[in-house]
């Protein structure tokens, strides 16, 4: 190998959505947490926004032995504003952070960011609730890699559609592929050279290794990485966690906990069905996804972005991907709460997602094909009879290269106004 990689330039900084969210609750809380999976960027992204701040970072084995042995005086040799990282190292940080600001008042005091949220959201509820703003980061959006500043949360109305349509990207049909195989890790995505496979697997590695090791005793890994193929052949189907645990040989208990650490550490989201007390027809099981096609691509084993679009899951990682992509717009937003949800009843009818706002449900379909015709939304009408609920704009999400009305309030929407 004669490639000096010493001499390799640096990729140059992506300009993170949630930048501004950050900014936003530094101004409105004494403390902002920065949790996700691990690799999407969080210490890149607040090494550059606290320029010039103290930082710390809890993998350093000197500086975590002071945290956790004087954690009274830590911050009397490290003064706020700071900046720490790998923070659920330790957790008796949290206390003493909850005694400085109760005692002073000062907003944008304490940075904090780490990868195993299943351990830091113990520590955020017992001891900051009420002082700390939370910012869930993800990997790059399509925004975020194409350069565009547009962060608005995705609704399918017409004030969104008139303003998103002023940062448009086009994007041919095998550059959506490209883009659902490799994934949206922040080092694949600025090093096209990365080898993908050797890439997820040491992240599946460091990840059993470094966070599920040390969130649950799981002596097993090889049953857990087994979980995970499982979970990522299931991509937008029904949750049946019974099937889950026969095809590893765990029990559904173990297999009930270990998918919760799977959503805690921002590998899985659940998307919830839409039920009201009136909707009795209604599914209560949540749907599954992955927030990175690029890994539950590595996990099932589709090694092309050509073998993936043509295979027997291609409209499952579609889906998959448009679900993340509109979680990755609210969440730079700093929304926690998501309004997203699903439908299906026991008569099969179903719409592929719904966006509740302001007591308006706005439904969407997701398709990879490129011709979606007025039956793909006939169940959109099921919205209509829901007491209490108003039917708002919709349409199908697709691979169509033009934002074209389907219906007097739908429209065939192209993925590049996601």
């Amino acid at each position: 190998m004669n490639e000096d990689w010493s001499k390799q330039e640096p990729p140059a900084y992506v300009k993170r959505h949630a930048e501004d969210t950050v900014a936003k609750l530094a101004s409105m809380f004494g403390a902002v947490l920065v949790a996700g999976p691990r690799q999407v960027g969080k210490t890149t992204m607040l090494n550059r926004l606290l320029l010039g701040e103290n930082r710390v970072t809890l993998d350093d084995p000197i500086l975590r032995v002071a945290a956790e042995e004087a954690s009274g005086t830590f911050f009397k040799d490290n003064p706020p504003p700071i900046f720490i990282d790998e923070i659920q190292k330790v957790p008796a940080l949290f206390e003493q952070i909850k005694l400085y600001l109760d005692k002073d008042k000062k907003k944008g005091q304490f940075f904090l960011c780490g990868s195993q949220q299943f351990r830091m959201m113990k520590g955020v509820s017992e001891s900051l609730a009420g002082r700390l703003g939370l910012v869930t980061l993800l990997g790059f959006s399509l925004r975020e890699r194409q350069g565009i500043s547009f962060s608005k949360p995705f609704i399918p109305t017409e004030e969104y559609f008139a303003e998103r349509k002023n940062s448009l990207v086009p994007m041919d049909y095998a550059r959506v592929w490209e883009i659902i195989h490799r994934g949206c890790m922040p080092e694949l995505v600025q090093n096209p050279d990365y080898d993908w496979r050797l890439f997820y697997s040491g992240y599946v590695n460091s990840y059993i290794e470094r966070d599920v090791r040390e969130i649950s005793e799981i002596g097993d890994t090889l049953k857990f990485t087994r979980f995970m193929v499982a979970a990522a052949a299931c991509v937008g189907q029904l949750l049946n966690i019974a099937s889950l645990a026969k095809d590893v040989g765990i029990s559904q208990p173990t297999a009930e906990r270990w998918l919760s650490i799977l959503v805690a550490s921002n590998i899985v989201y659940l998307l919830q069905p839409y039920s009201n007390n009136i909707t009795k027809r209604a599914v209560k099981t949540p749907k599954l996804y992955f927030l990175d096609t690029g890994l539950a691509a590595y996990l099932t084993r589709w090694t092309t972005a050509d073998v993936l679009k043509n295979g027997a899951m291609a409209g499952a990682f579609f889906e998959n991907f448009v679900i993340a992509e509109i979680i990755k717009s609210y969440y730079n937003c700093g929304v926690t709460d998501l309004p997203l949800y699903f439908y299906r009843d026991k008569d099969k009818n179903e719409i592929d997602l719904i966006i509740e706002d302001s007591g308006i449900l706005y439904p969407l379909e997701i398709k990879k094909h490129a011709d979606p015709r007025k039956n793909d939304v006939a169940a959109f009408e099921k919205i209509s009879s829901i007491p209490g609920m108003k039917r708002g704009n919709g349409g199908v999400i697709c691979l169509y290269d033009s934002l074209t009305s389907l219906t007097e309030k739908d429209k065939v929407i192209p993925v590049m106004y996601l």
